[in-house]
């Protein structure tokens, strides 16, 4: 046992070091010639798109603040649409409506302001914002053993991407913890997950509750529109709003960005009006003794208005997820030089007509409108709720580019909108999921209080995720004082932990919608996350090891063929089994064997002459290429360009005469493409729940989703695809 553990040991260490003496052989052309010492490594080009680091000019950065407008603060914008009316609350008197009003101002600055703005947007992983981006932030500090939700796709050099600090005692014996506890990774997965899947579920949530509440205010001006009439013009705005996001996010807001505008200016001015009109003393109710008064008087009632009060930070976690398609300055500017204000302005100006029009209660924001300019504001009001919509619809799609890098989510197509930003993406399966969801909510509830139950229950739940996941990430990776650190948890649990209880009540009035959403979500995930694992490890403990593939490659029953050979596999370190597979069963390899490896980086383009990293293997006239492409590069791998360019760089690789005559020898004789397929099938010994995942759901999954391979664009002449069941 200790000998062959030593000798496992000493194998990976081969490997490691095979794939490091790849990533040093790689040569930009601009240091041709020069020492080996001078060329930039694959991790200083892997680095080059870090965000994190990247200073944008003033004036790049104050045209992304105004596209995020449109994009990131639909959602959060037009809150004042339903806020009011979802107080419903028999004979409001003026303790009722400015307490409600100081609850409105302070959940909106501490959750809004201070823990996204100020603390939450500082915690991105390379730019990118989100639940997942937390997770995968853990993970490159915290070596997790049990990590079923990564897919381990880095490079040995990759570690230097880590970021490393001295620690407190406190800090070290938290990271060892979570290092050392499989139960406590298992439950950061799920939690991680199922905030995931909540904020995908606002995707469907945040369309319905927006347009709904914005075309209903047509009904207080002919009483011959009924409810259906304002379901079915909602449906028709929701098709459009959905069709119109393949255009992509820059487009998008090029002509959302300007509503929105319209939108916050004409209601801080409304807002104003207001308050000069109505009641001019109304910002006493930043004092928060309004808010003593108001539980006071209320009691159970107030505590149950709660899920009400959530309702003024929806769409706020959009800025959190929606970091990758713009930048932190930017949405930071935003919220606070726009969209704080003018949303504050808009809540006490309603506030304010309230005082002296309680009984406008339900129709609060289109009652507060003067009459001369209510049809400009309703049409303003229905752009503004279409533009809400955008807000979590691209972070749905950013989230699901996250999970699919992370190994969570099967494969969709994903499309990059933008040649200057990284993190504008379009995915059409997820886009039609997600309008099909929103078109049924908004049929089955006919515009109903259930829609604001549900969408407040997904909104609180993300941010209670949000917080626990925010204190481990201060614990663990930034080295945080414990008393802040319990400062930052007690003060958002102590606000957004009542929130919660009281939406708990409503959760047979519409409140389960979330969850259905997520546990649907949830099963795909889980799913394909434990297939995946366990076809790492059954990959990761029978992959071939360089002397027993020399030993195949070079028995004598089997057959050699000219030409050569590029076997396609999705597996970055190590000899994968369908190898021993293939030649096992055909009997027959051809004289160059190429196994290659596509890896995407974050950054726009590799440069041809980086694109390929080569290395040979231990037997004669097998290679290992890694082919590195950007996410905006097209894998091309039918050209003769493309296969000249694999011949060029592994002739570089070698200096034997015979070596490179047999390459340009194979190179003429003729070449095919191997793409392995694995199918994973449950074994016996497994129980019923393991069964069902592995045969039923993740095998689904796998033929109804995109394959690994399906973005090459392989000769359909030249290609052929081998087969091999893994019994798990």
């Amino acid at each position: 046992m200790g000998g062959s553990t030593k000798e496992d040991h000493h194998q990976e260490e081969e490997e490691e070091e095979e794939v490091e003496d790849i990533e040093s052989r790689m040569s930009p052309s601009s240091n041709k010639g020069g020492s080996l010492e001078a060329k930039p490594s694959f991790t200083d080009i892997y680095k080059l798109p870090n965000r994190e680091h990247k200073e944008y000019p003033l004036k790049q950065t104050l045209m992304l603040a105004f596209q995020s407008i449109g994009v990131v603060y639909g959602d959060l914008g037009t809150s004042p649409l339903y806020v009011f009316p979802s107080m419903t609350l028999a004979n409001p008197t003026d303790i009722d409506i400015l307490g409600f009003l100081s609850l409105i101002f302070w959940t909106f600055t501490s959750l809004g302001l201070i823990k996204y703005v100020c603390i939450v947007l500082h915690a991105d992983d390379q730019g990118e914002g989100g639940t997942f981006a937390l997770y995968s932030l853990l993970c490159q500090h915290v070596n997790f053993r049990n990590r079923i939700a990564i897919q381990n796709t880095r490079l040995p050099s990759d570690k230097n991407l880590k970021f490393y600090s001295s620690r407190a005692d406190l800090q070290t014996k938290a990271k060892q913890f979570l290092e050392d506890s499989s139960k406590a990774q298992s439950v950061l997965i799920f939690v991680v997950l199922l905030g995931t899947c909540m904020v995908i579920g606002d995707g469907a949530l945040t369309p319905a509750i927006s347009v709904l509440s914005a075309v209903q205010g047509i009904q207080s001006r002919s009483s011959k529109i009924t409810q259906n009439d304002v379901v079915m013009l909602s449906a028709a705005i929701l098709v459009i709003l959905f069709i119109f996001q393949r255009f992509g996010t820059s487009k998008v807001s090029k002509s959302f960005s300007p509503i929105m505008i319209m939108w916050f200016v004409s209601n801080a001015c409304i807002g104003i009006y207001n308050i000069a009109t109505y009641y001019p003393s109304i910002f006493k109710v930043i004092s928060p003794h309004y808010i003593y008064y108001f539980f006071a008087k209320n009691g159970k009632i107030g505590w149950e208005l709660l899920g009400a009060v959530v309702l003024c930070i929806t769409g706020t976690e959009a800025m959190f997820a929606d970091l990758g398609h713009f930048n932190k300055k930017a949405i930071q500017l935003a919220f606070s030089c726009v969209v704080y204000p003018a949303c504050l302005l808009t809540y006490a100006g309603q506030g304010a007509f309230l005082i002296k029009n309680p009984e406008k209660m339900s129709t609060a924001y289109y009652s507060a409108i003067p009459s001369p300019i209510f049809w400009p504001m309703f049409v303003i009001a229905t752009l503004a709720a279409i533009v809400a919509s955008q807000a979590l619809i691209s972070a749905s799609f950013s989230i699901i580019r996250q999970s699919m890098a992370l190994g969570c989510f099967p494969r969709v197509n994903m499309i990059h909108t933008s040649t200057k930003h990284e993190g504008q993406v379009y995915s059409p399966e997820v886009n039609y999921f997600l309008m099909v969801a929103c078109i049924l909510i908004v049929v089955f509830f006919k515009g109903g209080v259930e829609i604001g139950n549900a969408y407040g229950v997904a909104v609180i739940w993300v941010m209670l995720i949000t917080t626990c996941l925010m204190t481990v990430v201060m614990l663990v990776i930034w080295n945080t004082n414990i008393a802040l650190i319990l400062l930052f948890f007690l003060f958002f649990l102590l606000i957004e932990g009542p929130i919660m209880t009281a939406l708990l009540t409503k959760l047979p009035q519409g409140g389960w919608v979330p969850f259905v959403i997520s546990m649907f979500l949830l099963i795909v995930m889980l799913s394909w996350t434990y297939g995946r694992s366990k076809k790492s490890e059954y990959e990761a403990a029978r992959k071939m090891k360089t002397a027993e593939l020399t030993q195949l490659v070079s028995n004598q029953m089997i057959t050699r063929v000219p030409g050569i050979c590029f076997f396609c596999t999705d597996l970055v370190n190590g000899i994968p089994p369908i190898i021993r597979h293939y030649v096992q069963t055909v009997s027959s390899l051809r004289d160059i064997m190429v196994i290659v490896t596509i890896r995407t980086l974050p950054i726009k383009s590799v440069l041809p002459e980086e694109r390929f990293l080569v290395g040979k293997l231990g037997p004669k006239g097998v290679y290992r290429c890694l082919v590195q492409y950007g996410y905006m590069d097209v894998p091309d791998m039918q050209g003769e360009e493309y296969i000249a360019s694999v011949v060029d760089k592994l002739k570089e690789e070698t200096e034997e005469e015979s070596e490179i005559r047999a390459l340009e020898s194979a190179a003429s004789k003729g070449v095919v493409f191997v793409l392995g397929r694995t199918i994973l099938k449950s074994n016996e010994k497994n129980g019923c729940l393991a069964h069902v995942v592995i045969d039923y759901f993740y095998r689904f999954l796998q033929k109804n989703f995109r394959s690994a391979v399906s973005t090459l664009n392989v000769p359909p002449g030249k290609l052929l695809q081998v087969g091999m069941l893994y019994e798990i």
